[in-house]
């Protein structure tokens, strides 16, 4: 069984920035490949971004493409996700997910981290 524990969120001014971490634990951790996603109040949950446990390569989607980098330590066993030029619209919900195999979907979550942006 695999946990992960999101820390870092809060409450940042327009324009600012926050650093969310995903810290992993139990069995031998090894995933595919990890990711952020987000939920915003009366939205579905949106893809934020991903990278590969091995290789680190990485992927975003347009609406947070040069504002969010997603980094892994693969020693401590942990993600990270750096926002920068936060704006309103980034407030949500983040979680941390894992993805085991590429046979697998993202299977492993943690229970999130709220993040507020104020104008």
């Amino acid at each position: 069984q695999v946990q992960l524990v999101e820390s870092g969120g809060g409450l940042v001014q327009a324009g600012g920035s926050l650093r969310l971490t995903c810290a992993a634990s139990g069995r031998t951790f090894s995933p595919y490949a990890m990711a952020w996603f987000r939920q915003a109040p009366g939205k579905g949950r949106e893809f934020v971004a991903r990278i590969g446990w091995s290789d680190g390569s990485s992927l975003y989607p347009d609406s947070v493409r040069g504002r969010f980098t997603i980094s892994r330590d693969n020693a401590k066993n942990t993600v990270y996700l750096q926002m920068n030029s936060l704006k309103p619209e980034d407030t949500a919900v983040y979680y941390c997910a894992a993805r085991m195999s590429y046979q697998m979907n993202f299977e492993y979550w943690g229970q999130g981290t709220q993040v507020t942006v104020s104008s």
